[in-house]
């Protein structure tokens, strides 16, 4: 990666006639063309899909065509922006076409789950069997008094009842609201309230680095004080003995073993329309309300099997796929449950850390099931870069054929170790954007066809338009600016629950006729994207808009380093001032004139604008427990304020150890 040529205060200046909106400094120049043995035996590997899709009707028509549908859709889309109805008419179940269609063309007997638990039990889940227990599950519901339509809360750790519950909501047409397990009683209340939510399904709790988490305890705090509408809690054991006697309110609490196990399996699926709501899930809003995301049933699901299928090269009588997201999040919603469950695929699925019992937990994993398709963080790619490559060198990893990146941008330099030490330098990486609004992925490349760039998500999928614009709405073909989606697509979120106001304000009033939900890019020569993260995280220094993941690419870039997080601090002079916290490799030793050295590598990879003032050496990154790093508490720590909400923290410690080195930092110059 080398620095733009030319002025490199102002290379991203002068782009079709208008100003970019961010500055492009750096540019990739490593290419991984698609291996021969992979685009000889990929699903896909000739451009002419791209041109096939650019009858975009037709293109989602025929995706739609893969799934079972009771009956036949009389429109394939009904656009009055900004709302959206796909396959108009179409009736079919989500479950039925995750599990029964399997099961009934004879595939019954398929591993649909491997299942590890942190402690080490492990369990082969086959589609009939998921199925006896989904419709189990959907009686239990229908017991209860839940219908179509009804909304059910899912408070629960990684274990199969997770994927159970929000099969069993699908087939009888309630909507589950999933409520990740690292959220506090106050979210979980939050949650269920918005969306009424008539039973909670939870456990008595779940393992995390060899504690025990005890959910339970949080879900009744939830409902201590608010969240009336629940009339019911289904309560699963999973620590069992391992901890105090659970709390059962008498009348509402019921153990799942009770009402679920003893129920009949046959559960008739629901015919819901294609645009009947599938799923709400509430993701954090710039006001103190959380949204509810509304996904429905026909678009979404022929977006997220035709994404799985295609972007991961899947065939499930070649593959075991792992997606190592937490289902609590929109990637183990449409990559762990609905994608690979309407693909036939045999997935992984794991309840515990990355460093349970040992830091190799995941390559003997890989290494067990033989595992040949991993999709992942890139925070858990670069905190295994910090722990080292002897780690998955002790377990053999020729399994994988193909690696994927979600969650964030991917810095070069982690990109290249993924592939060198993970995947053997012979596994393509696709690197994904998209978000819980859009419901699948959007931009990645195809392993059979794409030529790679370290970093960058590449193009848009066939099928979907994302085009990169100035402050004005102006099409940009190179340079900085706001990412937005120009077309609609199935899986498009429906609107925000009870608000489509603020649907409205928030993700298409910026550009009319624009989706845009916050992401910068920047677009090269070649008109690959790259994304810059969150435009609330460009810092402006001396009037010039500066990426943090272009600075955060160039302090990676050395190799001393393993993980850096950047943020803009307020400064009288330059009116943000960059400063960066630094996790070095094993045996790297964190000096003064060491975060000289990396301010003079930034200055070097980017230019003198983009020169920390600070770099704050630290063991650990502020992260959440789906990986990404808070960088608003970053802020918080740069500028001396009180700490904001630190309550989904993996480590809520690493924030106050920040505070006082970087306090000790500023001491010393």
């Amino acid at each position: 990666m080398t620095a733009n040529d030319g002025d490199s205060a102002s290379s991203g200046a002068m782009l079709d006639g208008a100003r970019a909106t961010i500055e492009d400094y750096l540019a990739e120049e490593r290419l991984f063309p698609p291996p021969d043995a992979l685009r000889a035996s990929a699903l896909v590997n000739s451009e002419a899909i791209y041109d096939q899709a650019a009858d975009r009707e037709s293109f989602w028509a025929t995706q739609a065509h893969a799934l079972t549908w009771f009956e036949p859709w009389s429109k394939v889309l009904d656009w009055t922006p900004p709302f959206a109805r796909w396959f108009v008419g179409g009736k079919l179940n989500v479950a039925y076409n995750c599990l029964d269609r399997h099961v009934e063309e004879g595939r019954g007997d398929k591993v649909a789950y491997f299942f590890e638990g942190e402690p080490g039990d492990q369990r082969a889940i086959t589609y009939a069997e998921l199925l006896d227990e989904v419709g189990r599950c959907g009686n239990a519901l229908r017991s209860l008094g839940v219908e179509r339509g009804d909304r059910v809360a899912i408070y629960m750790p990684m274990i199969p009842e997770l994927p159970v519950a929000m099969l069993a909501c699908a087939r009888i047409g309630a909507v589950h609201s999933v409520v990740f397990g690292g959220f506090s009683a106050e979210a979980l209340r939050d949650r269920i309230e918005d969306a009424e939510a008539k039973v909670l399904i939870t456990a008595d709790g779940g393992w995390r680095r060899g504690q025990p988490v005890r959910l339970k305890a949080s879900a009744d705090a939830a409902l201590e004080v608010g969240a009336s509408s629940i009339e019911h809690v289904i309560v699963a054991r999973r620590l069992g003995e391992a901890v105090e006697a659970v709390s059962m309110s008498a009348g509402r609490d019921l153990w799942w073993d009770d009402v679920v196990a003893t129920k009949e399996s046959h559960c008739p699926a629901e015919a819901m329309d294609s645009e009947d709501l599938l799923y709400l899930l509430y993701t954090s809003g710039t006001t103190a309300k959380p949204k509810g995301i509304m996904h429905t049933s026909g678009g979404y699901l022929t977006q997220v099997a035709y994404t799985h299928k295609y972007v991961f090269d899947h065939l499930p009588e070649r593959d075991v796929y792992w997606c190592a997201a937490d289902i609590g999040w929109v990637t183990g919603h449409s990559y762990i449950v609905y994608g690979p469950l309407a693909n036939g695929a045999t997935s992984v699925l794991y309840e515990g850390t990355p460093d349970h019992p040992g830091r190799d937990r995941w390559w003997s994993i890989v290494e067990r099931y033989g595992v040949t398709i991993l999709y992942t963080a890139p925070t858990a790619i670069r905190t295994f870069m910090k722990w080292g490559a002897q780690l998955p060198k002790g377990h053999d990893l020729t399994s994988l054929r193909v690696l994927g990146s979600v969650g964030e941008p991917i810095n070069p330099e982690a990109w290249i170790w993924y592939h060198e030490n993970i995947g053997g330098s012979r596994c393509p990486v696709v690197d994904t954007w998209w978000q819980t609004e859009t419901g699948a992925i959007m931009i990645s490349p195809l392993p059979g066809v794409t030529t790679l760039k370290p970093g960058s998500a590449t193009r848009p999928l066939p099928g979907i338009s994302a085009e990169v614009v100035d402050e004005a709405g102006a099409r940009l073909t190179r340079g900085g600016g706001y990412l937005t989606l120009s077309e609609p697509w199935p899986a498009m979120l429906r609107g925000i629950y009870k608000d489509p106001d603020r649907y409205e304000a928030t993700y298409w009033s910026r550009f009319p006729g624009r989706y845009f939900a916050g992401d910068g890019a920047k677009i090269d020569a070649d008109g690959y994207l790259w994304l810059l993260g969150r435009v609330d995280d460009v810092m402006n220094v001396s009037g010039h808009r500066v990426s943090t993941t272009e600075v955060e690419s160039a302090l990676v870039d050395h190799p001393s380093v393993a993980e850096a997080a950047v943020v803009g601090a307020k400064d009288d002079t330059t009116g943000q001032a960059i400063i960066a916290f630094v996790t070095l490799r094993a045996g790297v030793e964190a000096t003064a004139e060491h975060g000289e050295m990396l301010r003079g590598h930034v200055a070097g990879k980017i230019g003198a604008i983009a020169r920390p003032r600070t770099v704050v050496f630290t063991d650990d990154l502020p992260k959440t427990r789906s990986g990404k790093i808070m960088r608003r508490l970053l802020r918080d720590v740069a500028e001396g304020r009180v700490l904001g909400d630190t309550t989904t923290l993996a480590d809520p410690a690493v924030v106050e150890e920040l505070r006082t080195r970087a306090t000790e930092q500023a001491n010393e110059e």
